[in-house]
């Protein structure tokens, strides 16, 4: 009899211990659950449909898009508006890079016109770059000036990002050896 209230006397203690942490521990998770902080690392609900074919972290920005088969058309126009070397030259720059489907959004007759006009398209292309390094914490409430001279603002919270309040970043912080990448859903149009 003395051995089951012995048993009985430690269960309710260990069970008086159990719940104050148990407690506490939900406790910090609803605490944890209420912030929102920037992500550190890639994020975006379309990362996973990004493939990659190698590591970018030391190929500069033009050779790193190259690398993501979704950025063939940024990259072929690109070339075309011969921006490769000028981009690869910056030390520290941000792309908003427009995905395949971005380029898709675009009907024929503009997209055409676009690439037939090497001084419009270097224009296009330079409002997706910023000249400094953005990071994600940056993303919130930002206000930039592009490489081609205009300004664009990002918005959102958490892992859900928008330039000018229109184009979604569908898979962020990218890294290359001279810029960091965020992918777009739709072309940008710099200010007239």
């Amino acid at each position: 009899m003395r051995f089951t209230r012995m048993r009985t006397a430690r269960a309710a203690g260990a069970a008086l211990v159990a719940i104050p942490l148990a407690l506490g521990g939900l406790a910090s998770q609803s605490h944890a659950q209420g912030a929102s902080p920037s992500p550190s690392g890639t994020f975006g609900s379309g990362c996973s449909s990004i493939a990659q074919k190698a590591s970018t972290a030391k190929d500069k920005v033009v050779e790193a898009a190259a690398a993501y088969p979704q950025l063939s058309q940024l990259v072929a126009a690109t070339v075309r508006a011969k921006l490769g070397s000028t981009l690869d030259g910056k030390p520290d720059i941000t792309v908003f890079a427009p995905n395949n489907k971005a380029f898709q959004g675009i009907t024929v007759s503009q997209l055409s016109s676009l690439l037939g006009n090497e001084g419009q398209l270097k224009k296009v292309l330079t409002y997706h770059v910023v000249d400094k390094k953005i990071t994600p914490d940056q993303l919130s409430k930002g206000s930039f000036t592009t490489v081609e001279g205009s300004k664009l603002t990002t918005s959102g919270s958490g892992t859900d990002f928008k330039v000018n309040g229109k184009a979604n970043i569908v898979c962020g912080n990218l890294q290359a050896a001279n810029a960091t990448i965020y992918v777009i859903d739709s072309v940008l149009q710099p200010p007239s």
